[in-house]
């Protein structure tokens, strides 16, 4: 890096401080919290894939696909069941909850249910959500410092201090109008990496002749998840992902808040379709940058020698480093901060939302000036919270990440049952539900301390399938034979023009992956 780059990065801080300023204004939770609810589809759209398309995605994904053993392009199948979980969001999900008018995606559950089924579904996404972005800032600095001449505790004091500040100003309209910028800078130079490598390769052509062939599969329908070693099998990475993606999207506060800020509901079944559609090809666009770096670094040895053993993860900041000019450099490595910060942002709007609407203001009883006081110290608190707990995790964060995935999934299945039984099962109360959910939290620890061979994949199904019919099951024991009066039969919210394009598009990507190394 020479003082081009240098220049790049600090141009990129100032404007994103900039930004956040102008947005301070918000006078109420619907102003801070959800923009006004004045977002077009377009803005929420790129402001949803930017939080998924994180700094890990920009550099662990490709590593994964293009060097790591056992890696290739069976990494698309983590997004074969995004559209039929758009659908199942679009149809079923959100409409109930986006009518209701809540800031909280877990005030909805207090309405059905009960105050200590709010509560604890608000605590877990809160303590997991802060671990998992601390880890993330972690690794992102971690890998910045290896190839930026800038200290460990520097690397995440600029992420974490300067995501804090404009996100703390601007709330909502500061996240997302940031992450659409984020958006476009990353994806730029993920296209920016494909053509460079490209490029240092020898053009197409040379690509072809030398990558590794096995790593082209990326469909394998014999392998179920049942035993030791069978991962990203078509049947466990669809009906897991499902229920996955249904609960991430569709009760995870730091994606629901986005659609809670649309301006009406038919802004957020576009936002939804939209992220059905794009989601897929940019995985597929970052997957084949790191197909082509990996085929670089086995052709290269001074590249191949550069990247320390057992650090795959390193190939593209490194590929960054040495292959790429100043100024092109600090764009790039512009585009992983941006990435570290989308996340970031997204993290902090979202724990300080549930924090004030869930923990202070249940009651609705605190006054305008109050509540945004409040919000304003919950995002502080928030953002040292992820910022010190990055410090941390240390040298555990290359287990801790993978330990946050699966700690994702033994919540994400028993809390989407949660909220499929609170807009369609009016025989499951609040006593039932909450067994449920202990019940199925507990079959996904047993499965992951006792029964190591089930691929993880499968607790998203299993935990919600456990929640529901325990908490049927457990509501018929405990029933008073009283209706429910806060159960109101749901109105399914079918758009039949948009449903035909997900189910177009899910079969279309299945024989695209199927067939994606006939293509090479």
């Amino acid at each position: 890096m020479n003082y081009i780059d240098y220049i790049v990065i600090v141009s990129y801080i100032i404007g994103f401080l900039f930004l956040g300023s102008l947005f301070k204004d918000s006078k109420d939770s619907k102003d801070y919290f959800l923009g006004g609810k004045s977002f077009g589809w377009f803005p929420l759209s790129l402001s949803t894939i930017a939080t998924q398309l994180s700094a890990i995605s920009f550099i662990s994904a490709p590593a994964f696909v293009g060097l790591k053993d056992g890696g290739g392009m069976m990494w698309l199948t983590y997004e074969l069941a995004v559209p039929l979980a758009m659908i199942f969001l679009m149809v079923f999900l959100i409409p109930p909850m986006y009518k209701a008018g809540v800031v909280s995606v877990y005030s909805y559950l207090e309405n059905r249910f009960s105050t200590s089924t709010r509560l604890l579904v608000s605590g877990v996404f809160q303590v997991s959500r802060a671990f998992g972005t601390s880890v993330m800032i972690y690794a992102v600095a971690l890998i910045l410092t290896s190839v930026m001449a800038i200290p460990m505790w520097q690397t995440i004091l600029i992420i974490g201090v300067v995501t804090l500040i404009y996100s703390y100003q601007g709330g909502m309209k500061a996240v997302v109008y940031g992450d659409m910028i984020q958006m476009i800078i990353l994806f730029f130079g993920i296209i920016i990496c494909l053509i460079a490598g490209l490029h240092h390769l020898g053009g197409w052509s040379e690509f072809v002749a030398n990558v590794d062939r096995p790593r082209l599969t990326a469909v394998n329908f014999s392998s179920m998840g049942f035993e030791k070693g069978e991962e990203f099998g078509f049947w466990p990475m669809l009906i897991g992902g499902f229920f996955l993606y249904a609960s991430y999207y569709g009760t995870d506060q730091s994606q629901v808040q986005r659609l809670f800020s649309a301006k009406d509901l038919g802004t957020v079944k576009k936002t939804l379709l939209f992220n059905g559609l794009l989601r897929f090809p940019i995985t597929v666009i970052y997957c084949l940058m790191g197909l082509i770096i990996g085929t670089l670094v086995m052709t290269q040895t001074s590249f191949s020698s550069a990247i320390p053993v057992g650090k795959p993860d390193l190939m593209i900041p490194i590929f960054i480093r040495d292959y790429l000019p100043h100024g092109v450099i600090g764009i790039l490595l512009v585009a992983i901060l941006s990435a570290a910060m989308s996340s970031l942002s997204s993290a902090i709007n979202s724990l300080s939302a549930a924090t004030v609407e869930d923990f202070f203001n249940r009651d609705k009883q605190l006054s305008a000036e109050k509540y945004m006081k409040i919000s304003k110290l919950a995002a502080i608190f928030w953002g040292v919270i992820c910022i010190l707990l990055a410090f941390f995790t240390g040298d555990i964060a290359k287990t801790v990440i993978e330990a946050i995935n699966k700690v994702g999934s033994v919540f994400y299945g028993p809390i989407l049952a949660t909220f499929i039984a609170a807009i369609g099962i009016s025989k499951i109360n609040s006593k039932g539900v909450n067994i449920g959910i202990l019940a199925g939290v507990a079959t996904n620890v047993y499965l992951w301390l006792f029964v190591p061979d089930v691929f993880w994949f499968w607790w998203n199904a299993v935990g919600a399938i456990v929640t529901l019919l325990v908490g049927y099951i457990a509501s018929m024991i405990l029933s008073n034979n009283e209706k429910d009066s806060n159960f109101s039969k749901p109105i399914l919210e079918w758009d039949k023009s948009k449903l035909i394009i997900l189910l177009l598009f899910f079969v279309a990507i299945i024989i695209f992956s199927y067939f994606f190394d006939t293509f090479i």
